[in-house]
């Protein structure tokens, strides 16, 4: 959410903000419009307050005379004030709705674009592999050694779901378990979060509203199920002032995922690309209202993610994501695109962002040192590793002409030392 004074003063920022990531100009105008009611409606609302409150102290000192007309009038005054109290907190209520989706400005360098092929490559590591074989796609070369069973996922949970078994669900553990240990070692704090959460959490990180129809919802006790453990991360200090001090804070968690994928039928529904239900390890960092620390801790996230790609013998690039293919919060976005050898094209793996102070002021999530007034601290996120999406660039990547698989040599101690999955 944006500095309701930041946004009246700058109206015209906002709307390009807007047009540019492909979201509802109208709404800045329809913003400074009930902002106005609103401020209007509240300025009587005080005066009248005043003037009842004048009016009350003086009540003793006057006559019986005098005091019985002063008492009607003031009757009328709290009526009328009840009535401007309900005005007030309805407008309040509109403005706050239309404050909740007004997207966050991009950065300078974020460049123009409609979707995700107007993003732009910034970096590359290592070529994609060159075969002296047919490759086989990470499916259908799991079904045949037996460790991918997608006919029974659907038939227990319904379209988009899988079984791993064997030496398959034992590699997405090894390497689930070694982003866990790459980010410890980087001092981030393990954390274990819950994956159901409330809406003012969903609210708060920005996936609320607008994003319902890809939340599952457990509507009888009105929570979510999580699509990224950035939502309770980030929420952890929601409406608390941090010491200064403490910052920054970074942190890590491993947790299920669930994506209801609403609006991607027929889409990429080969597989294990676009699924239900996932696993992701995701890291987040709160910090201080500075754009020049945010910015560099941006990259300092994305390091972390490009040197695990490239400790899993990945090739990889990194894509600056357009304007419209950024989220209502985003101020940048890199996504890292993992090569896919049976997709023949680069699949995004990971999405490392910024939202300065979007999330917090949403969450009511702010820092002070000593006497200093309150900041909202700036909060960012990215992924350390998603499964099993990840499964399919190992398999695909590392196979040999003979149908198995070779296992990164950072992952052999996860697995006993195996070398191959055949």
């Amino acid at each position: 959410m944006l500095d309701p004074k930041w946004l009246r003063e700058n109206a015209d920022v906002v709307r390009d903000a807007a047009k540019r990531k492909r979201m509802q100009p109208e709404l800045v105008d329809e913003f400074i419009k009930q902002d106005c009611a609103f401020r209007e409606v509240l300025q009587k609302v005080e005066d009248l307050r005043a003037d009842l409150k004048a009016s009350s102290s003086l009540l003793g000192k006057m006559t019986p005379e005098e005091r019985e007309p002063a008492l009607v009038a003031q009757r009328e005054s709290k009526a009328n004030l009840k009535e401007l109290e309900r005005s007030e907190q309805d407008l309040r209520a509109v403005v706050q709705d239309i404050a909740m989706r007004l997207p966050m400005p991009p950065a300078a360098d974020v460049p123009d674009g409609k979707d995700d092929s107007n993003n732009v490559e910034v970096e590359t590591f290592s070529k994609p592999p060159e075969f002296d074989f047919e490759v086989i796609g990470h499916d259908e070369l799991a079904e045949r050694m037996g460790l991918l069973d997608i006919k029974r996922g659907v038939k227990i949970a319904g379209s988009r779901n899988y079984l791993l078994l064997g030496d398959l669900a034992r590699l997405e553990r090894a390497v689930l378990n070694y982003a866990i240990d790459h980010m410890l070692a980087r001092e981030f704090e393990l954390v274990s979060v819950p994956t159901l959460v409330n809406r003012g959490c969903m609210e708060g990180t920005g996936y609320f509203p607008g994003g319902e129809e890809q939340a599952y919802l457990a509507e009888r006790d009105d929570l979510a199920l999580i699509g990224t453990s950035e939502v309770p991360l980030t929420s952890i200090h929601s409406g608390e002032v941090l010491d200064a001090s403490i910052l920054p804070l970074r942190r890590v968690a491993l947790s299920p995922c669930y994506r209801r994928e609403a609006g991607t039928y027929g889409k990429d529904t080969k597989g294990l690309y676009r699924v239900h239900q996932f696993w992701k390890v995701e890291q987040v960092v709160l910090g201080p209202n500075d754009l020049d620390w945010s910015l560099e801790e941006h990259k300092r996230m994305l390091g972390h993610a490009t040197d695990l790609m490239q400790a899993l013998e990945l090739p990889y690039r990194v894509v600056n994501v357009c304007t419209g293919d950024l989220g209502q919060g985003q101020v940048q976005k890199f996504d890292i695109e993992t090569w896919m050898p049976s997709r023949g094209s680069y699949g995004e793996t990971h999405s490392a962002s910024r939202f300065h102070d979007f999330q917090t002021r949403r969450l009511n999530l702010r820092y002070k040192s000593g006497k200093d007034k309150p900041k909202f601290c700036h909060s960012l996120n990215n992924t350390v590793i998603a499964s099993p999406r990840v499964l399919i660039a190992l398999f695909e990547n590392h196979q040999n002409a003979d149908g198995s698989v070779n296992i990164p040599q950072v992952l052999q101690p996860y697995m006993g030392g195996q070398q191959t999955i055949s």
